[in-house]
C-alpha cells in the first residue's frame, strides 16, 4: 500500500526527549503537516513527556483519504 494512503489527518507525536520530538515534528512538518495548538510538557512518574499536535490541511487531507474511509 502506498505510504500516502496510511496517512492520518491528526498526530499528536509524544517523546521524552525534546530534541527527539523536534526531529520528528520537523519531519511531520516537510511532509505537508501543520502545527495544531502549542506543545504540551507534563510529568509521568519520574519523566518528562513532551508532546506537539500536527494536521494536514483541508486541501492535502482529501488526498491522503484513507481507501476505506
Amino acid at each position: 500500500m502506498d505510504h500516502s494512503t496510511e496517512r492520518l489527518r491528526y498526530l499528536l507525536l509524544t517523546s521524552p526527549d525534546g530534541d527527539d520530538l523536534a526531529e520528528r515534528v520537523s519531519e511531520a512538518l516537510d511532509e505537508g503537516y501543520e502545527l495544531y495548538g502549542s506543545p504540551a510538557i507534563t510529568f509521568a512518574s519520574d519523566r518528562v513527556l513532551v508532546a506537539q499536535a500536527v494536521v494536514l490541511p483541508a486541501y492535502a487531507a482529501g488526498r491522503y483519504r484513507r481507501p476505506d474511509a
